[in-house]
């Protein structure tokens, strides 16, 4: 179902559009693990399929009197921006409700969780075969093992989905990245 008909069926009070589905699920699980029900409160997150769609979302939800929010990846937050600024939303993306990762979700995550803990995760998802040989890569040879262990998200379809869940849920809450904490607290 796309982004536009989810806003028509589910007609919140708030929404808060984010890039993907593993976006998504990162800040539904972070809203259960703070004890928040999204529903209950009228928000709706809303995977919009990629950055460039953001400004027709925008116009969608200002149109109808949708209290709206987002995250984005830093690549795209000159989209972002725009999209705001045309929305009529200002031009300061965090003032107007709309956080920007630095590099993406899943970099953050990492850097909050620290990349031993990430690594148990990988090793109790029944992937540490997987990881260990794409780390033996000779392209992944010279990288971090946090830009590999972010490589190794994107990898495989679907991943970045699996692990969104299971990386917000191992977050100590005291130490969540802050554009993930920030979108969730404005709504």
């Amino acid at each position: 179902m796309s982004a536009l008909s989810r806003l028509a069926r589910d007609a919140p009070d708030a929404v808060v559009l984010v890039e993907g589905v593993s976006d998504q699920l990162a800040v539904e699980a972070l809203a259960a693990r703070r004890g928040r029900d999204l529903a209950a409160e009228g928000v709706t997150v809303i995977p919009i399929g990629g950055a460039g769609n953001i400004r027709r979302c925008l116009e969608v939800c200002v149109s109808q009197g949708i209290r709206v929010a987002g995250l984005c990846d830093a690549g795209e937050a000159d989209d972002f921006r725009l999209a705001v600024e045309r929305a009529g939303l200002g031009s300061q993306l965090g003032r107007a409700g709309f956080y920007v990762c630095d590099a993406d979700l899943e970099d953050e995550l990492i850097r909050c969780l620290g990349a031993a803990h990430v690594e148990q995760i990988v090793e109790s998802e029944g992937e540490l075969g997987r990881w260990r040989t794409f780390q033996k890569q000779p392209a992944q040879r010279a990288r971090s093992i946090e830009a590999q262990l972010r490589r190794f998200m994107g990898t495989r379809g679907g991943r970045k989905i699996q692990y969104a869940p299971v990386l917000v849920g191992a977050l100590d809450l005291a130490r969540v990245p802050p554009p993930l904490d920030d979108v969730l607290a404005h709504v």
